[in-house]
């Protein structure tokens, strides 16, 4: 018998393309469940955003952050000072 995980999971409605989904389930082996696969690629996509963010250094992250829509006009502000002090 299989071993259940205890890890909670929870059932999620996404809509994607048909053509993308036949695509997608191609791929699969016949032993393969299609919610372990999704749950993986996000995991993956997760880890690289995070290694991504890791790996910036600071003056990379002032600039992404400067660049960002959602950020204070007044964060900006200081953010662009802090970017072109030449020390």
């Amino acid at each position: 018998m299989k071993r259940r995980t205890k890890q909670r999971t929870t059932a999620i409605h996404v809509t994607i393309p048909v053509r993308l989904l036949e695509d997608f389930d191609e791929t699969l082996r016949f032993n393969q469940s299609r919610s372990a696969m999704i749950a993986n690629l996000i995991q993956q996509h997760l880890a690289v955003d995070s290694a991504t963010i890791a790996t910036s250094t600071t003056r990379q992250l002032i600039a992404a952050l400067h660049a960002r829509d959602d950020v204070d006009p007044l964060v900006k502000s200081l953010l662009l000072q802090i970017l072109t002090d030449p020390s």
